[in-house]
């Protein structure tokens, strides 16, 4: 459903609808479906970069029915195998399984679809050689890693693998080129952000490959994880370039900059020694870039490549927006127990009612957005202490002050409720020995504070008289209304405020042992 949008901006672009098809991965079919309905809506009109919410374009849509997901005609595989390998098409193949076979009752279209995925593993066709397409200034630019082999990493201090990144222009052969790390998505949309920034504009067109580091051919419809695609599409929204990924185990569909990085990897690499520090690498890659890459006498266009730039790619290139780029992450995550969902080793809040569902993760360098049925239900800052950012109104209703553990807060609270209550739970906390009252309390101050101050304050004296310290206790109190009993008069008196006189005949001590030490002394 996410690439609804991306199907209206593309033809607001003022592309084709079998384009649309082709970029989108989908078929014409489908794609002339949505576009009727988009247009009988009114949705299809309008700036590129003011499309229609989700919810609206949705709204337009008919229900689909659920692709079939296993061919009808498994047991009938070695039959369409051999009819394939003999040169028949679909619809005589259907023929003849009808006239020949009176057990068969597979469709046509079934059929069809078997000899297309046969002929997929068949080996090179005719029908599979890559035709070279020429390509107009600006139009196009081609982009692939390669591994480059161990560098010297100086944030870590250590060898690490080492991929070049590589963005080629199909026309000039200008290339730009950057080491790195990693093949993550945020480091993808960086490096993209860089090669604009270095050709001082944008190409029309991306044509990205299917790696599986890279995650587009996930993103577009081959694999797994769209969390890419969310993120290259906001990209190229915002650069206003279109993505048109190559197929799937298919690099010749992207020569020019298979030819880059292999170009780079012989010329430049080669020659250099492994366990180089990747900063000083980097800074003599730039200078390769423009006087030995971008001088040479290309093989195919028997050109300079920055001489052809110079002179007619750099015009023809998109401007670059006036704003810069804030990078954005785009992850699938679920909603735990615990109302939380995890990213970049930290736990971020949602309304609980959505505990068990799948959410999509919006992250720039300071936000997260949290997105649950394409609506979006949280707002968080990426920076803060610890590793939790909880919302209270997240949580259940009285049970959001749960996660507070410190005996100040629910002193605090009973304060609030009366002076019998604070008592209680500064004696219970007071008494107690190995074992934390934290949970009692907590139990017993949530409940008290349902009922009225009178109540919950002669419930918590009746239970300091008869020495209750559970919940049990005291909700047993309040439920058999016990507090609007009298307290009978305490076992023990209580100790009297001031001294008692001394007896009538009693001597001081003092008087006492003088008496004695005076009498020794006469003995003696």
């Amino acid at each position: 459903m996410h690439q609804l949008q991306e199907l209206v901006r593309l033809h607001r672009l003022g592309t084709g609808a079998r384009e649309v098809a082709r970029l989108l991965g989908i078929s014409p079919n489908t794609e002339r479906e949505y576009r009727l309905a988009f247009t009988k809506a009114g949705l299809l009109a309008g700036a590129p970069d003011d499309l229609p919410a989700l919810e609206a374009l949705k709204a337009t849509l008919p229900r689909v029915t659920p692709r079939q997901q296993l061919s009808t005609l498994e047991d009938w595989i070695t039959e369409v195998k051999r009819l394939v390998a003999k040169g028949c098409e679909a619809r005589a193949i259907h023929d003849h399984l009808h006239r020949e076979r009176p057990d068969f009752n597979g469709s046509y279209y079934a059929v069809k679809r078997l000899v297309r995925r046969l002929r997929a593993v068949e080996g090179i066709k005719a029908r599979d050689v890559v035709i070279p397409v020429v390509t107009d200034a600006g139009d196009v630019a081609q982009v692939d890693f390669g591994y480059v082999g161990l560098l010297f990493d100086p944030e870590t201090n250590t060898l690490r693998k080492a991929w070049v990144f590589v963005m080629v222009l199909g026309f000039s052969r200008h290339q730009f080129a950057r080491v790195v790390f990693d093949q993550r998505s945020e480091t993808w949309l960086r490096l993209h952000v860089m090669a604009f920034m270095f050709f001082g504009g944008v190409p029309a067109t991306i044509v990205p490959d299917n790696l599986k580091a890279a995650v587009v051919r996930c993103a577009f419809g081959f694999g797994e994880d769209p969390g890419l695609h969310r993120s290259y599409i906001e990209l190229a929204r915002f650069y206003g370039f279109k993505v048109d990924p190559a197929p799937p185990v298919d690099p010749e569909k992207k020569g020019k900059v298979e030819s880059g990085v292999k170009y780079a990897s012989g010329n430049f690499f080669d020659p250099r020694d492994d366990g180089e520090d990747v900063t000083v690498v980097n800074a003599a890659l730039a200078t390769w870039v423009t006087e030995t890459a971008g001088r040479r006498i290309h093989g195919t266009t028997g050109l300079r490549p920055i001489e052809v730039f110079e002179a007619e790619e750099r015009a023809a290139l998109l401007p670059l927006p006036s704003l810069g780029w804030v990078s954005t992450t785009w992850r699938k995550a679920k909603v735990h127990r615990d109302t939380h969902v995890a990213f970049d080793k930290r736990f971020y809040s949602v309304p609980w009612p959505n505990v068990g569902k799948e959410a999509w993760i919006r992250a720039t360098a300071d936000a997260v957005d949290i997105y649950i049925d394409d609506s979006r239900v949280a707002m968080h800052s990426r920076r803060g202490k610890g590793a939790w950012s909880t919302i209270d109104a997240h949580l259940p209703a009285g049970r959001a002050d749960l996660r507070n553990r410190s005996r100040s807060f629910w002193e605090g609270r009973a304060r609030v409720v009366g002076d019998e209550v604070l008592s209680w739970v500064v004696e219970t906390y007071d008494r107690a020995d190995a074992l934390s009252p934290l949970r009692t309390v907590q139990a017993v101050v949530t409940l008290v504070e349902t009922y009225p101050r009178e109540r919950a304050n002669n419930a918590c004296k009746r239970a300091r008289h008869f020495e209750i310290r559970d919940y049990r206790g005291i909700k047993d109190i309040l439920k058999k209304a016990l507090d609007f009993e009298p307290l009978p008069p305490p076992l023990f008196p209580p100790p009297p405020s001031t001294p008692p006189a001394p007896p009538r005949f009693a001597r001081p001590i003092s008087q006492l042992l003088a008496s004695f030490l005076k009498v020794s002394h006469d003995v003696n």
